[in-house]
């Protein structure tokens, strides 16, 4: 009834896995649908080098153990394959696996399986992904759009709880109904790209998907594989580049995933001191195993390359690169140096660039990554981690401090604003606002805020606005853009009725206006990653709690003007040193009365005069608003 005399490696496949190099698996192992000899079926492969026997289960045998055996390949490889006619797309199964050891028997989905049952079943999908792609457009020019200097303004989305059906028992929005969505809301508010939470499938929704058990497929919670490609595909065509959040720091321990697969720690480590993530009750994967790399790695392709993705954020970078990350004395392994560092995982990380870089170069990858690592978004082949951008940590958590404290002292704290530029240059950095900082009893972004209704406003719009202006790309997660009071809750949607209300309508305006003036003007965007982007006019003036710099670029000689006023004290008068002569147009103002300001400003702009201030031939007489920031273009 199985045929084993078929087979989908090559000779040189199975040295490529052997040697870790082959980043290609999916169209290898898991279940590919196919015809042989006329006769339709499936075939099946899976790596278990210490399964003494494996059988295919499902609906199509009734469950039954032993019926529909695989053969252990020849080579040593540790692979089971075999093809079963009569199963096809659509029919689900799992693996029996019966290890050499203890007796263990247990049933597992396929950790290359394209699609799965809605959770909490937990069988694999036999599945082929059939899907004529519209966006040969986007294709063709994403190397422009995703270059490094390019505008990023990621808004980044949680697909379960984004926007929900009330009159339908608050049912999800299903992938079609997302593209469509969200594809004119982001258009409308001018966002270049999406950056999803892990869609990979996960059994646990309250992990909002970093406990993955399905690397290369997307969640069934929302449609089938070719929905989640007609979404990609509407956003594409809408001009909006996607990416995915990733994780491979580590894996659940649910019993149908990739955890004691084959009666043995065969994707983690065996000691728990390396293996075992005690903050997150999961397992740490074993980067040192040349088929665990080329699990990982062909994970990341695959997305890349059967789903158009134009960016893959990797998750929880900091625990993988410390052996001791989260763990006290005597808890962790020093490495063969005695240091704290993963040297196996620095290998896996930075392979990962050079395959996705050197397949995809139109394309970028992101690291979170907390510490004070060197080097993370430089080339691998001078030395560092290879990521196209890094997150600023420290810059979100000074920042939030910073704005949190109420403007009277804020003058004591300056630093914390201005200190972000010493290191500003130093990884080419994306500035995150994320969900991690709206979760866990953190309160919504507005309610870190102080002061009453108009003044947390008006210190949001300034948020906003002070971010936009620092260089760096920008990431802003759902709901902070119209200023949403309450935490994010994974169960709920957005509190869309708060856009009734006029200062979280003029919020939205906010942001919607910043996110067009990013993208639209060169020196906005252009040197986000160079000092020569950057001039500082005033950064000393802790006094009065107000900052001011320009933005400039390659491309034109035109640059932007920025000057921030963190107290609610409107300044009058208040010199500002510019570097030309002729007429300052203010071109944003978080003060207006268009975005439920007080109406305080410029009257439109300033003609600079030549006196002389802050080392500069000219200068500007301003009028800054209370808790304000002004953008002017010359």
């Amino acid at each position: 009834m199985v045929r084993h005399d078929i087979s989908l490696f090559t000779d040189q496949d199975i040295y490529l896995f052997k040697e870790g190099n082959h980043f290609r698996l999916y169209q290898k192992l898991g279940s590919h649908p196919m015809t042989v000899a006329g006769q339709e079926g499936t075939y099946f492969a899976v790596w278990a080098p210490n399964a003494k026997n494996i059988s295919v289960v499902g609906d199509f045998n009734g469950w039954k153990t032993g019926s529909h055996p695989l053969a252990a390949r020849w080579d040593g490889s540790g692979i089971w394959e075999g093809f079963i006619p009569g199963i096809k797309k659509g029919d689900i199964y799992k693996y029996h696996i019966e290890s050499n050891f203890n007796n263990y028997m247990v049933d597992k989905g396929d950790p290359y399986a394209c699609y799965w049952e809605l959770p909490p079943k937990t069988a694999s999908i036999v599945w082929d992904l059939d899907y004529a792609w519209n966006d040969s457009g986007w294709m063709g020019n994403r190397h422009n759009v995703n270059s490094l200097n390019a505008p990023f303004a990621i808004y980044e989305v949680h697909p379960g709880s984004w926007k929900r059906v009330p009159e339908e028992g608050n049912r999800y929005l299903n992938y079609r109904e997302l593209a469509h969505h969200l594809a004119d809301y982001v258009k409308q508010t001018g966002f270049t790209h999406v950056e999803l939470l892990p869609v990979m499938e996960h059994p646990f929704y309250g992990s909002w998907g970093y406990q993955t058990v399905g690397y290369f497929a997307p969640t069934s919670r929302y449609g089938t594989p070719e929905d989640f490609m007609y979404m990609i595909d509407h956003l594409h065509q809408n001009g909006i580049g996607v990416i995915l959040d990733w994780v491979p720091s580590h894996f659940p321990s649910d019993c149908h995933g990739l955890s004691y697969f084959d009666g043995t720690y065969l994707y983690e480590h065996q000691d728990p001191k390396r293996g075992y993530h005690p903050e997150w009750n999961s397992y740490i994967y074993n980067y040192g195993r040349n088929e665990v790399r080329n699990f990982l790695i062909s994970s990341a392709l695959f997305w890349l390359d059967k789903y158009h993705i134009d960016g893959i954020r990797v998750d929880a970078v900091a625990s993988m690169l410390y052996l001791d990350y989260a763990r006290k004395e005597g808890e962790w392994i020093p490495n063969k140096y005695g240091g704290n560092e993963d040297l196996d995982a620095i290998t896996f990380i930075k392979r990962f660039n050079e395959a996705v870089y050197g397949s995809y170069p139109g394309v970028q990858t992101f690291a979170e990554e907390s510490t004070a690592w060197a080097m993370v978004s430089r080339p691998t082949h001078v030395g560092g981690l290879g990521f196209g951008m890094k997150w600023n940590m420290g810059w979100m958590h000074d920042t939030l401090k910073f704005m949190s404290k109420d403007p009277i002292f804020r003058k004591y704290y300056h630093d914390q604003i201005t200190f972000s530029i010493w290191y500003a240059f130093s990884e080419n950095f994306m500035l995150p606002l994320s969900h991690d900082e709206v979760v866990h009893g953190k309160g919504a972004l507005i309610g870190k805020m102080p002061g009453d209704e108009w003044q947390r406003s008006a210190n949001l719009r300034l948020l906003f606005g002070y971010m936009y202006g620092h260089p760096g790309k920008k990431l802003l997660f759902m709901g902070c853009e119209f200023s949403q009071w309450k935490e994010w809750d994974h169960d709920e949607s957005l509190e869309w009725h708060a856009l009734n209300y006029r200062f979280q309508q003029g919020i939205h305006k906010w942001v919607t206006d910043l996110n067009h003036l990013y993208r639209n003007e060169p020196a906005m965007h252009e040197l986000d990653f160079s000092n020569e982007g950057f001039e500082w006019i005033d950064c000393h003036d802790w006094e009065e709690s107000s900052i001011s710099f320009i933005r400039k670029c390659h491309s034109t000689d035109e640059i932007i003007l920025v000057v921030c006023n963190f107290t609610p004290v409107v300044r009058e008068n208040y010199r500002i040193g510019v570097p030309r002569g002729g007429y300052w147009r203010e071109v944003l103002n978080s003060d207006s009365g268009i975005y439920s300001g007080s109406g305080c400003g410029n009257a439109g702009g300033v003609t600079a005069e030549a006196v002389p201030s802050q080392g500069r031939e000219f200068s500007l007489t301003l009028k800054l608003p209370p808790l304000g920031i002004l953008f002017f273009k010359s």
